[in-house]
């Protein structure tokens, strides 16, 4: 399990498992933020508490940030999906980097197109150290 929180601990996170890799995106929230995201669904493989303050985004989606210290910490969905689940991102620069230095980066141009970029070989340890 990962485990993450905003700068003064307001705000945490948890992930079961381990991601396959963590995503960047360009789109205009997401590059202001820097945040490299880990996906699943709220209450199964995510877990969050604390308070947060939210920025709503094109109708779709809720940037969770901290009221005290500001950092991002998640993004959730606004609308349930077909099956009533509820789709989330942690962001991945809140945790520990040891433990996620090698996972690979996926590229997603949010900005353009709404494709998955091709893989470019590098890895967190190459965005972050």
């Amino acid at each position: 399990m990962l485990e993450g929180q905003c700068h003064c601990g307001s705000v945490s996170w948890a992930f079961e498992g381990m991601p396959e890799s963590a995503t960047a995106c360009n789109c205009t929230v997401c590059r202001r933020h820097g945040a490299l995201w880990a996906y699943d669904y709220e209450n199964e493989g995510i877990r969050v508490s604390g308070p947060t303050t939210a920025y709503v985004r094109a109708r779709y989606l809720a940037f969770h940030f901290c009221p005290t210290c500001g950092c991002v910490a998640y993004w959730r969905a606004l609308d349930p999906d077909e099956a009533g689940r509820r789709r989330m991102a942690v962001n991945l620069r809140l945790t520990e980097p040891g433990p996620i230095a090698d996972l690979p980066i996926d590229h997603f141009d949010g900005l353009d197109t709404f494709d998955d970029l091709p893989h470019d070989g590098r890895c967190i340890r190459d965005m972050w150290f």
